[in-house]
């Protein structure tokens, strides 16, 4: 009988249980795989760091090609004022397409796959873009929620709209993540027991499915680290720029 293609999304207890005023802290195969990330994304960038050839060999190619990447990116989309949170832009990034990646991996566990860790991860971001809004605008920064050229009889609505569509932000940030994930590993299970359950005459054509898929998933897993990472530079210029 084929595997729940649930499953694979369950969180357990790695080691002995800890608890600390009653909150479960335990160490968990999330915990663990979020770990393997950091770890590999540090090993890339000191690999990648270590010699800073003239001519760059593999690695240290493609440790530039991510940081020229996201340098462009933040130039394109919030401007020069950016700049000082490029550390920031670039570690989360770097973190989510490395969890992303790592889940792609056999017997792995893919961590955004978890509407919980999206979920802070976007908060953090959109409690971090409105204070950095408050810092250099003070209440001026509440003019992002009133569009300029709007007629009066619709600025009451139209500043209503602006209010929620600004508070959603970190729903649909996490969400877009979290279910493009969740959706894409759920279908490679599905079709990963079809090619079970039909054997080697039958189960061709769901392998079929299966490989690409799995190409599909890997675009995927970058396309999204992208897009988490240019909405947040998008947020980020409108708390920089204030363009309302």
């Amino acid at each position: 009988m084929a595997t729940n293609p649930m499953h694979q999304f369950n969180v357990h207890r790695i080691g002995p249980e800890i608890k600390i005023a009653g909150v479960d802290i335990s160490f968990t195969n999330a915990s663990l795989f979020m770990v393997i990330s950091a770890i590999s994304i540090c090993l890339l960038l000191f690999l990648g760091t270590k010699k800073r050839k003239i001519v760059p060999d593999k690695i240290q190619l493609v440790t530039e090609m991510f940081y020229n990447f996201i340098a462009k990116m933040i130039s394109d989309t919030a401007g020069s004022k950016a700049k000082p949170y490029f550390p920031f832009i670039f570690s989360l990034f770097m973190f989510v397409l490395f969890c992303n990646m790592v889940g792609m991996l056999p017997y792995s566990f893919t961590v955004t796959s978890h509407i919980i860790v999206t979920l802070i991860l976007a908060i953090f971001i959109f409690i971090a873009v409105t204070i950095i809004g408050f810092i250099k605008h003070g209440f001026g920064y509440l003019k992002l929620f009133v569009p300029s050229g709007v007629p009066i009889v619709l600025l009451p609505l139209i500043t209503v709209i602006e209010v929620i569509s600004y508070l959603s932000r970190p729903v649909s940030l996490s969400v877009r993540l979290f279910a493009n994930m969740m959706a894409g590993h759920t279908m490679l299970k599905v079709f990963g027991g079809f090619v079970i359950s039909l054997g080697l005459l039958g189960g061709w054509l769901p392998l079929s499915f299966s490989v690409a898929l799995t190409g599909l998933e890997i675009l995927v897993a970058f396309l999204q680290a992208y897009v988490f990472a240019i909405l947040t530079c998008i947020y980020l210029n409108d708390a920089l720029n204030l363009h309302h």
